[in-house]
């Protein structure tokens, strides 16, 4: 609500101030500001991030019954290296194995290489479809509407802890290099989510990893300074020994 001011004059009579009401309609101010309300509800929500769960190397000692089992058979190691170049070994390696460049393989990123490794060790290729198709199964369920997202999350959670307490599922550990690029992370762990991977983890490379690279790529940036000197020292021995 506010007023005008009008100013009348007439022949010799004093100039009168006449009080005028404006009146101002807010209504169509009450659509916009509803209209504004729901535009940033839905754009907030659409902006909401999603998030995957990954399971990272704790830094506490695990109590007893509470750590993952790795396998000899099921666990896959995988080196994220430059130039979209990714490497892997299978089991766990001991002693003089990180010495034999025979144990790390070179695969490629998409159907034909890493996934299919993933796939087939997760028992896609199997008759039943192991504990893929079981998860597989799942997802689809929760897609139809049959069951709801925290039950199929706790029946999918189970379902890979059974199957990785039997060494039915592998577990999988992602270690980049420091010269990886966060293009590939990314792209490893959408395979894991397409394979339908229960347990991995993004850990640090030790040094017998470091070693394996380096005699599989002889790649010497990627040695500790320890590792350095004494492949250093090595290398004089054998040039001692032909002469």
């Amino acid at each position: 609500m506010s007023e005008v001011q009008v100013k009348e004059q007439g022949g010799n009579k004093k100039a009168r101030q006449k009080k005028q009401t404006l009146r101002v309609d807010f209504t169509p101010m009450v659509d916009m500001n509803m209209l504004l309300i729901t535009f940033f509800m839905f754009a907030t929500t659409l902006l909401k991030p999603q998030v995957m769960n990954i399971s990272m190397p704790s830094t506490e000692k695990p109590e007893d019954g509470k750590n993952i089992t790795i396998g000899k058979t099921t666990a896959i190691t995988i080196l994220l290296g430059p130039n979209d170049k990714i490497y892997y070994y299978e089991g766990k390696l001991e002693g003089q194995a990180y010495d034999d460049s025979t144990f790390l393989k070179k695969t490629t990123y998409g159907e034909d290489g890493i996934r299919k490794i993933l796939l087939e060790k997760n028992g896609f290729f199997e008759k039943d479809g192991g504990i893929y198709k079981k998860v597989q199964e799942l997802k689809l369920k929760r897609e139809r509407g049959e069951i709801d997202a925290v039950l199929c999350d706790s029946l999918i959670n189970k379902a890979q802890k059974e199957a990785n307490e039997k060494q039915i599922a592998p577990t999988i550990l992602i270690k980049p290099l420091n010269n990886s690029v966060y293009k590939n992370m990314v792209d490893i762990l959408d395979e894991m989510l397409i394979c339908n991977i229960g347990f991995y983890q993004i850990a640090e490379l030790v040094d017998g990893d470091k070693y394996l690279y380096f005699t599989r790529t002889l790649d010497t940036d990627i040695l500790s300074p320890e590792q350095k000197m004494q492949w250093a020292k090595e290398k004089k021995v054998q040039w001692a020994k032909t002469k």
